[in-house]
């Protein structure tokens, strides 16, 4: 039964509503980067650019990096831009947009963030770069899919009970990343993660300006959390968003953190920019190795 119009908005030229692209447009390998200007950080160690685009906070650019198709995209901050962009992204390739019904055959896109964290571990230091093995979502995405069987409930069951979650609070939802990618982009140079997904840059990552915390105490329970060897190492705004709506669409996901603050120590890093860009270097040479 075809999609009604309502639920699947195109634009006047056939291109999913938001990211303002149509199929032709995207690779099947994608990276995904927070900021719109980042997108042009990515691109210019590109062979050729033979589409751009921007919408609102949606920059999109495909090309050639080594003779292989990569699409960059911006999705701005926070799982909630996460939730537009992984669902166009699947239209793209897994509706047909003129007939708007679900394709028998269906195609998993492979897709790689590279973004901007902080460390909740000393022992990770800034300027580092960190992969996401798991994530923990703070954000309440996932509940509003029928997503049980991807979650880890037996990990967020056990951080729910260290910190004493309050149940006012969505609850934490835990999602692995894609084995093949994780294995693909580690090297030497990285660090395994599991990372904290926050609904906010301030409260929630326990920043405190004038506004008093609900739990002043949860950025320590959460470094000291512990599940069989598993600890939380770092806290940003996108990747169990990411994680989440891979898996159930069958898409390959990782995220690779540029770790730029350390909250266990307060630092924050003096060399940002050239961490940022030698992560965009380093993970676009693992991609088409």
């Amino acid at each position: 039964m075809p999609i009604k119009d309502s639920e699947l908005i195109l634009n006047p030229d056939g291109s999913v509503y938001h990211l303002n692209i149509r199929p032709e447009h995207l690779a099947k390998t994608v990276i995904t980067v927070g900021d719109p200007d980042r997108v042009d950080g990515v691109t210019k160690y590109f062979d050729s650019v033979s589409f751009k685009t921007r919408k609102r906070e949606f920059h999109t650019q495909t090309g050639l990096y080594k003779n292989k198709p990569i699409t960059v995209i911006s999705t701005g901050i926070g799982t909630d831009n996460i939730d537009i962009v992984f669902n166009e992204l699947d239209a793209l390739v897994n509706i047909d947009l003129e007939t708007r019904e679900i394709k028998k055959d269906l195609t998993a896109l492979d897709i790689v963030r590279i973004g901007t964290s902080g460390s909740i571990q000393k022992d990770i230091p800034i300027d580092a770069f960190l992969i996401s093995e798991y994530a923990v979502g703070f954000d309440s995405l996932l509940h509003f899919y029928n997503s049980e069987a991807i979650q880890n409930k037996d990990i967020s069951e056990a951080l729910i009970k260290h910190t004493g979650w309050d149940k006012q609070k969505s609850s934490p939802y835990v999602v692995k990343g894609d084995d093949s990618l994780f294995k693909k982009l580690s090297s030497d140079k990285t660090h395994a993660g599991f990372t904290a997904t926050n609904v906010g840059f301030y409260g929630p990552q326990g920043r405190v300006l004038r506004l008093a915390l609900q739990d002043a105490a949860l950025n320590d329970k959460l470094a000291s959390f512990n599940y069989k060897g598993l600890s939380i190492t770092n806290m940003e705004m996108e990747t169990s968003g990411i994680y989440g709506l891979a898996k159930l669409l069958g898409h390959r996901a990782l995220s690779m953190n540029a770790i730029i603050a350390n909250r266990a120590t307060g630092e924050f890093t003096k060399n940002g920019k050239n961490t940022v860009d030698s992560l965009i270097q380093y993970t676009l040479d693992k991609l088409t190795e």
